[in-house]
């Protein structure tokens, strides 16, 4: 039996394991845009390694270059650095420490489209409550079918002899 408890732990923490990552919109619904003052937005959020940002903007309007410290104080994305153009890109965040974004269309940074965080290698404190709103349009069908089906092994484990 405890075989039995052990197997279905694991199983729950192998699917769990992805769910504790939050996807953040940058922007959350102004989306990646002139006019947005994105320090605000990133003030009091936690980034934490295996979170993703979403850039959401209309392609070939703007784009996303990951930079330096110095790029971003300057608005300037290297000249070697490809541009990420998809109007939807999502970048995970795979090391802690400081990261920048800007827009390298014309003078967009310049005028506010710019990113600066820091990612930690933890989470130290609970996100906030999401809306129930919010909460409905982050779950993915394949989350929730895992959850179920890890439910469903759950109970029939529970319940054979």
């Amino acid at each position: 039996m405890s075989s039995k408890i052990f197997s279905v732990a694991f199983f729950v923490a192998i699917v769990a394991a992805p769910a504790l990552a939050t996807e953040y919109v940058v922007g959350d619904d102004a989306g990646w845009k002139l006019n947005f003052d994105y320090q605000k937005w990133a003030g009091g959020k936690q980034f934490v390694i295996g979170d993703k940002l979403i850039f959401k903007y209309t392609e070939k309007t703007h784009n996303v270059h990951r930079v330096n410290g110095t790029a971003f104080q300057q608005c300037m994305p290297p000249a070697d650095s490809e541009a990420l153009t998809s109007g939807s890109d999502v970048i995970t965040l795979a090391t802690q420490g400081r990261k920048w974004y800007i827009c390298g269309v014309g003078k967009h940074c310049s005028n506010g489209m710019k990113l600066a965080i820091t990612v930690s290698a933890e989470v130290y404190a609970p996100a906030p409550a999401p809306t129930l709103a919010s909460a409905a349009d982050k779950i993915s069908p394949w989350k929730s079918c895992l959850w179920m089906m890890a439910a469903m092994a759950v109970f029939k484990m529970m319940t054979t002899k």
